[in-house]
Protein backbone atom coordinates (compact mmCIF):
# COMPACT_ATOMS: atom_id res chain seq x y z
CA UNK A 1 0.00 0.00 0.00
CA UNK A 2 1.26 3.08 -1.10
CA UNK A 3 0.89 6.80 0.43
CA UNK A 4 1.01 10.07 -1.91
CA UNK A 5 0.95 13.47 -1.28
CA UNK A 6 -2.68 15.38 -1.27
CA UNK A 7 -0.70 18.65 -2.28
CA UNK A 8 -3.19 20.79 -1.55
CA UNK A 9 -2.22 23.42 0.99
CA UNK A 10 -2.74 26.73 2.85
CA UNK A 11 -0.45 29.47 3.89
CA UNK A 12 -2.61 29.42 7.49
CA UNK A 13 -2.34 25.59 8.11
CA UNK A 14 1.94 25.49 6.78
CA UNK A 15 2.51 28.80 9.14
CA UNK A 16 0.63 27.02 12.04
CA UNK A 17 2.38 23.38 11.58
CA UNK A 18 5.78 25.16 11.77
CA UNK A 19 5.30 25.70 15.32
CA UNK A 20 7.06 24.41 17.17
CA UNK A 21 6.56 21.42 19.24
CA UNK A 22 6.72 21.62 23.11
CA UNK A 23 10.17 20.74 24.39
CA UNK A 24 10.55 17.33 26.06
CA UNK A 25 12.47 18.59 30.02
CA UNK A 26 15.90 18.74 28.91
CA UNK A 27 16.06 16.97 25.74
CA UNK A 28 16.71 19.82 23.48
CA UNK A 29 19.22 21.20 25.91
CA UNK A 30 21.40 17.62 26.26
CA UNK A 31 23.99 17.64 24.08
CA UNK A 32 23.46 13.90 22.74
CA UNK A 33 21.16 13.33 19.93
CA UNK A 34 18.82 10.13 20.22
CA UNK A 35 17.55 8.20 17.63
CA UNK A 36 14.03 7.42 17.02
CA UNK A 37 13.82 4.28 14.77
CA UNK A 38 10.00 4.33 13.05
CA UNK A 39 8.96 1.22 11.10
CA UNK A 40 6.23 2.88 8.79
CA UNK A 41 5.11 3.12 4.97
CA UNK A 42 6.26 5.12 2.67
CA UNK A 43 5.46 8.84 1.85
CA UNK A 44 3.23 8.58 5.29
CA UNK A 45 4.96 11.83 7.06
CA UNK A 46 5.58 14.86 6.11
CA UNK A 47 8.83 16.21 6.35
CA UNK A 48 7.52 19.70 8.01
CA UNK A 49 6.56 16.83 11.00
CA UNK A 50 9.63 15.06 11.17
CA UNK A 51 11.94 17.98 11.30
CA UNK A 52 9.73 19.67 13.61
CA UNK A 53 10.24 16.83 16.19
CA UNK A 54 13.66 16.59 15.83
CA UNK A 55 14.37 19.75 16.45
CA UNK A 56 12.02 20.40 19.66
CA UNK A 57 13.70 16.60 21.23
CA UNK A 58 17.06 16.77 19.85
CA UNK A 59 17.02 13.67 18.62
CA UNK A 60 17.24 12.06 14.48
CA UNK A 61 14.59 10.03 13.58
CA UNK A 62 15.14 6.99 11.19
CA UNK A 63 12.30 5.81 8.81
CA UNK A 64 12.19 2.26 7.68
CA UNK A 65 9.12 1.18 5.59
CA UNK A 66 7.28 -1.56 4.81
CA UNK A 67 4.72 -2.01 1.74
CA UNK A 68 2.19 -4.60 3.43
CA UNK A 69 0.96 -5.12 6.88
CA UNK A 70 2.00 -9.09 6.62
CA UNK A 71 5.47 -7.66 5.61
CA UNK A 72 5.70 -5.79 8.88
CA UNK A 73 4.30 -8.42 11.03
CA UNK A 74 6.65 -11.52 9.07
CA UNK A 75 9.76 -9.15 10.09
CA UNK A 76 8.85 -8.64 13.88
CA UNK A 77 8.15 -12.12 14.19
CA UNK A 78 11.33 -13.62 12.59
CA UNK A 79 12.70 -11.79 15.71
CA UNK A 80 13.90 -7.92 13.65
CA UNK A 81 14.04 -5.48 16.71
CA UNK A 82 15.26 -1.92 17.17
CA UNK A 83 12.04 -0.27 16.17
CA UNK A 84 10.80 2.34 18.41
CA UNK A 85 7.12 3.33 17.14
CA UNK A 86 5.06 0.77 14.12
CA UNK A 87 2.61 2.32 12.63
CA UNK A 88 0.38 -0.71 11.08
CA UNK A 89 -3.01 -0.82 10.05
CA UNK A 90 -5.62 -1.79 12.91
CA UNK A 91 -5.99 -5.23 12.04
CA UNK A 92 -2.55 -5.71 12.54
CA UNK A 93 -2.51 -3.77 15.46
CA UNK A 94 -4.51 -6.58 16.73
CA UNK A 95 -2.60 -9.21 15.37
CA UNK A 96 0.39 -7.93 17.20
CA UNK A 97 -1.25 -7.49 20.25
CA UNK A 98 -2.84 -11.44 20.33
CA UNK A 99 1.11 -12.07 20.13
CA UNK A 100 1.95 -10.07 22.60
CA UNK A 101 4.39 -7.79 21.21
CA UNK A 102 3.10 -4.17 21.75
CA UNK A 103 3.78 -2.13 25.09
CA UNK A 104 0.45 -0.61 26.95
CA UNK A 105 0.38 3.05 26.13
CA UNK A 106 0.85 5.84 29.37
CA UNK A 107 -1.77 8.32 28.46
CA UNK A 108 -0.08 10.70 30.93
CA UNK A 109 2.37 11.09 28.58
CA UNK A 110 -0.19 11.39 25.93
CA UNK A 111 -1.94 14.58 26.82
CA UNK A 112 -3.00 15.23 23.25
CA UNK A 113 -4.84 12.38 23.00
CA UNK A 114 -8.24 14.58 23.77
CA UNK A 115 -7.73 15.52 20.09
CA UNK A 116 -8.80 11.91 18.62
CA UNK A 117 -12.26 12.25 17.13
CA UNK A 118 -14.48 10.47 19.34
CA UNK A 119 -17.28 9.62 16.91
CA UNK A 120 -14.09 7.60 15.29
CA UNK A 121 -13.04 6.32 18.43
CA UNK A 122 -16.58 4.27 18.69
CA UNK A 123 -15.97 2.24 16.01
CA UNK A 124 -12.15 1.74 16.70
CA UNK A 125 -10.38 -1.45 16.78
CA UNK A 126 -8.37 -0.08 20.21
CA UNK A 127 -11.70 2.08 21.37
CA UNK A 128 -9.52 2.94 24.66
CA UNK A 129 -5.88 3.55 23.14
CA UNK A 130 -4.54 1.30 25.32
CA UNK A 131 -1.88 0.06 22.86
CA UNK A 132 -2.41 2.13 19.79
CA UNK A 133 -3.26 5.83 18.36
CA UNK A 134 -5.24 6.62 15.30
CA UNK A 135 -2.93 7.95 12.49
CA UNK A 136 -4.37 8.36 9.28
CA UNK A 137 -7.23 6.80 7.84
CA UNK A 138 -8.97 6.75 3.92
CA UNK A 139 -11.14 4.42 2.04
CA UNK A 140 -10.45 1.80 -0.67
CA UNK A 141 -12.34 3.86 -3.72
CA UNK A 142 -13.31 3.12 -7.17
CA UNK A 143 -11.96 5.73 -9.95
CA UNK A 144 -12.57 5.94 -13.53
CA UNK A 145 -12.11 8.09 -16.92
CA UNK A 146 -15.24 10.28 -17.21
CA UNK A 147 -14.38 10.32 -21.03
CA UNK A 148 -14.39 6.83 -21.42
CA UNK A 149 -17.09 5.54 -18.59
CA UNK A 150 -20.77 6.33 -20.21
CA UNK A 151 -23.61 5.96 -17.11
CA UNK A 152 -21.49 5.77 -14.47
CA UNK A 153 -22.97 4.30 -10.93
CA UNK A 154 -21.52 4.86 -7.73
CA UNK A 155 -21.89 0.78 -6.45
CA UNK A 156 -19.24 -1.37 -6.87
CA UNK A 157 -21.56 -3.56 -9.12
CA UNK A 158 -19.56 -1.26 -11.77
CA UNK A 159 -16.92 -4.05 -11.89
CA UNK A 160 -19.06 -6.53 -13.95
CA UNK A 161 -19.66 -3.85 -16.29
CA UNK A 162 -18.97 -5.96 -20.17
CA UNK A 163 -18.51 -2.87 -21.90
CA UNK A 164 -15.54 -2.18 -19.48
CA UNK A 165 -13.85 -5.77 -19.79
CA UNK A 166 -10.13 -5.99 -19.48
CA UNK A 167 -9.96 -2.16 -18.43
CA UNK A 168 -9.91 -3.06 -14.80
CA UNK A 169 -7.61 -3.35 -12.05
CA UNK A 170 -8.74 -4.84 -8.65
CA UNK A 171 -5.98 -4.61 -5.53
CA UNK A 172 -3.80 -7.68 -5.28
CA UNK A 173 -4.97 -8.37 -1.70
CA UNK A 174 -7.66 -10.74 0.03
CA UNK A 175 -8.97 -8.56 2.44
CA UNK A 176 -9.91 -5.50 -0.46
CA UNK A 177 -11.20 -7.60 -2.74
CA UNK A 178 -13.27 -10.07 -0.89
CA UNK A 179 -14.42 -7.30 1.46
CA UNK A 180 -15.57 -5.55 -1.60
CA UNK A 181 -17.45 -7.80 -2.55
CA UNK A 182 -19.17 -8.86 0.60
CA UNK A 183 -19.81 -4.81 0.96
CA UNK A 184 -22.17 -5.27 -2.29
CA UNK A 185 -23.94 -8.71 -0.86
CA UNK A 186 -25.19 -6.38 2.21
CA UNK A 187 -22.26 -7.82 5.06
CA UNK A 188 -19.92 -6.75 6.74
CA UNK A 189 -16.22 -6.83 5.31
CA UNK A 190 -15.18 -8.35 8.28
CA UNK A 191 -17.61 -11.50 7.88
CA UNK A 192 -16.53 -14.89 9.23
CA UNK A 193 -19.89 -16.98 8.20
CA UNK A 194 -18.80 -19.64 5.89
CA UNK A 195 -21.86 -19.10 3.31
CA UNK A 196 -21.09 -15.34 3.11
CA UNK A 197 -17.59 -16.05 2.32
CA UNK A 198 -18.55 -18.45 -0.27
CA UNK A 199 -20.57 -15.93 -1.69
CA UNK A 200 -18.19 -12.97 -1.69
CA UNK A 201 -15.51 -16.10 -3.63
CA UNK A 202 -18.14 -16.21 -6.43
CA UNK A 203 -18.77 -12.35 -7.01
CA UNK A 204 -15.23 -12.05 -6.93
CA UNK A 205 -14.55 -14.60 -10.01
CA UNK A 206 -16.69 -13.20 -12.02
CA UNK A 207 -15.12 -9.53 -10.71
CA UNK A 208 -11.73 -11.55 -12.16
CA UNK A 209 -12.78 -12.37 -15.57
CA UNK A 210 -13.44 -8.85 -16.14
CA UNK A 211 -10.22 -6.90 -15.29
CA UNK A 212 -7.41 -6.90 -16.26
CA UNK A 213 -5.48 -7.85 -13.75
CA UNK A 214 -4.77 -7.90 -10.09
CA UNK A 215 -2.85 -4.82 -9.02
CA UNK A 216 -1.20 -2.79 -5.71
CA UNK A 217 0.58 -0.01 -7.36
CA UNK A 218 0.97 0.70 -11.01
CA UNK A 219 -2.75 1.02 -10.98
CA UNK A 220 -2.58 4.91 -10.57
CA UNK A 221 -0.45 5.73 -13.72
CA UNK A 222 -2.44 2.69 -15.71
CA UNK A 223 -5.57 5.05 -15.59
CA UNK A 224 -3.68 7.67 -15.56
CA UNK A 225 -2.27 6.85 -19.32
CA UNK A 226 -5.65 5.45 -20.10
CA UNK A 227 -4.66 2.16 -20.16
CA UNK A 228 -7.31 1.31 -17.68
CA UNK A 229 -10.88 2.78 -17.32
CA UNK A 230 -11.78 1.50 -14.06
CA UNK A 231 -9.32 0.78 -11.24
CA UNK A 232 -9.72 -0.29 -7.16
CA UNK A 233 -7.08 1.78 -5.23
CA UNK A 234 -6.51 3.66 -2.22
CA UNK A 235 -7.92 6.74 -1.46
CA UNK A 236 -5.09 8.95 -0.92
CA UNK A 237 -3.61 7.44 -4.34
CA UNK A 238 -6.59 8.04 -6.29
CA UNK A 239 -6.98 11.55 -4.63
CA UNK A 240 -3.69 12.90 -6.06
CA UNK A 241 -4.04 11.02 -9.07
CA UNK A 242 -7.62 12.65 -9.54
CA UNK A 243 -5.94 16.27 -8.99
CA UNK A 244 -3.28 15.34 -11.95
CA UNK A 245 -6.02 14.57 -14.14
CA UNK A 246 -9.27 16.01 -14.43
CA UNK A 247 -10.65 13.12 -16.26
CA UNK A 248 -10.25 11.24 -13.24
CA UNK A 249 -13.34 10.57 -11.06
CA UNK A 250 -13.23 9.36 -7.64
CA UNK A 251 -15.86 7.73 -5.52
CA UNK A 252 -16.65 5.74 -2.19
CA UNK A 253 -18.95 3.26 -3.35
CA UNK A 254 -22.65 3.33 -2.09
CA UNK A 255 -22.64 -0.39 -0.31
CA UNK A 256 -19.25 1.11 1.41
CA UNK A 257 -15.80 0.05 1.76
CA UNK A 258 -13.32 -0.61 3.84
CA UNK A 259 -12.11 2.58 5.58
CA UNK A 260 -9.14 1.70 7.11
CA UNK A 261 -6.91 3.15 10.01
CA UNK A 262 -3.20 3.15 10.40
CA UNK A 263 -2.32 3.62 14.00
CA UNK A 264 0.89 4.69 16.06
CA UNK A 265 1.79 1.92 18.82
CA UNK A 266 5.18 0.75 20.52
CA UNK A 267 6.57 -2.70 20.21
CA UNK A 268 8.01 -4.49 23.27
CA UNK A 269 11.60 -4.19 23.31
CA UNK A 270 11.91 -0.40 22.26
CA UNK A 271 14.36 1.29 23.38
CA UNK A 272 13.01 4.90 23.10
CA UNK A 273 9.78 4.46 24.75
CA UNK A 274 9.67 8.41 26.19
CA UNK A 275 10.50 9.62 23.07
CA UNK A 276 8.25 7.39 21.02
CA UNK A 277 5.67 9.03 23.66
CA UNK A 278 6.23 12.07 22.50
CA UNK A 279 6.56 11.27 18.76
CA UNK A 280 3.14 10.34 18.77
CA UNK A 281 1.86 12.84 21.04
CA UNK A 282 3.52 15.64 18.65
CA UNK A 283 1.69 14.19 15.51
CA UNK A 284 -1.63 14.11 17.39
CA UNK A 285 -0.91 18.14 17.72
CA UNK A 286 -3.77 20.23 15.78
CA UNK A 287 -1.96 22.14 13.68
CA UNK A 288 0.94 19.71 12.97
CA UNK A 289 -2.26 16.70 12.36
CA UNK A 290 -3.01 19.23 9.87
CA UNK A 291 -0.02 19.88 8.01
CA UNK A 292 0.36 15.95 8.02
CA UNK A 293 -2.76 14.92 6.58
CA UNK A 294 -2.40 17.79 3.99
CA UNK A 295 1.05 16.81 2.69
CA UNK A 296 0.76 12.71 2.65
CA UNK A 297 -3.39 13.37 1.28
CA UNK A 298 -5.26 10.67 4.39
CA UNK A 299 -7.46 12.15 6.63
CA UNK A 300 -5.96 11.48 10.78
CA UNK A 301 -9.52 11.37 12.86
CA UNK A 302 -8.00 14.69 15.26
CA UNK A 303 -11.26 16.72 15.88
CA UNK A 304 -9.09 19.55 16.66
CA UNK A 305 -7.16 19.48 13.54
CA UNK A 306 -10.52 19.96 11.32
CA UNK A 307 -10.32 23.64 11.88
CA UNK A 308 -6.83 23.37 10.26
CA UNK A 309 -7.70 22.55 7.67
CA UNK A 310 -8.39 23.88 3.69
CA UNK A 311 -12.28 24.34 2.80
CA UNK A 312 -11.39 22.39 -0.23
CA UNK A 313 -9.76 19.49 1.48
CA UNK A 314 -12.93 19.68 4.23
CA UNK A 315 -15.08 18.94 1.36
CA UNK A 316 -13.68 16.07 -0.16
CA UNK A 317 -16.14 13.93 -0.34
CA UNK A 318 -13.73 11.09 -0.15
CA UNK A 319 -11.77 11.58 2.60
CA UNK A 320 -15.19 13.15 4.58
CA UNK A 321 -17.98 11.34 3.00
CA UNK A 322 -21.74 11.97 3.70
CA UNK A 323 -22.36 10.39 7.56
CA UNK A 324 -24.93 7.96 5.62
CA UNK A 325 -22.37 6.48 3.66
CA UNK A 326 -19.63 6.42 6.22
CA UNK A 327 -21.52 4.71 8.20
CA UNK A 328 -21.87 1.74 5.79
CA UNK A 329 -17.55 1.99 6.23
CA UNK A 330 -15.56 -0.45 8.27
CA UNK A 331 -12.16 -0.72 9.51
CA UNK A 332 -10.14 -4.18 8.37
CA UNK A 333 -10.29 -6.49 11.13
CA UNK A 334 -8.35 -9.35 12.55
CA UNK A 335 -9.68 -12.22 11.24
CA UNK A 336 -7.60 -14.36 13.80
CA UNK A 337 -8.11 -18.10 13.40
CA UNK A 338 -10.55 -17.54 10.89
CA UNK A 339 -8.23 -16.31 8.35
CA UNK A 340 -8.02 -20.06 6.67
CA UNK A 341 -11.73 -19.82 5.70
CA UNK A 342 -10.57 -16.47 3.67
CA UNK A 343 -7.76 -18.02 2.44
CA UNK A 344 -9.26 -20.99 1.27
CA UNK A 345 -11.54 -18.82 -1.14
CA UNK A 346 -8.83 -16.26 -1.81
CA UNK A 347 -6.85 -19.03 -3.59
CA UNK A 348 -10.26 -20.31 -5.61
CA UNK A 349 -10.61 -16.75 -7.03
CA UNK A 350 -6.61 -16.41 -7.63
CA UNK A 351 -6.77 -19.70 -9.91
CA UNK A 352 -10.37 -19.34 -11.20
Amino acid sequence: MNRRHFLASSSAVLAAASLPACKSKGSAGSGEKKTLTVFTWADYLSEAAKEGFEKAHNCKVVIDTFDSNEAMLAKLESGATGYDVLVPSSYAVQALQRKSMLLPLDHAKLPNLKNVDKDYLSKAVDSKMEVSVPYMMAPTCLCYLQSKVSNPTTSWAMLERADLKGRITLLDDMREVLGAALKLLGHSLNSTDPAQIAAARDVAIRWKANIAKFESEQYKTGIASGEFHLVQGYGSDLIQAGLENEDLSVFVPQEGTAFSCDDMCIPKGAKEIDLAHAFINHLLDAAVSAENMTEIGARCPNSAAYSHLTEDFRGSPVLFPPDQLFAKCEPIGDLGDQLPLWTAEWDKVKTA
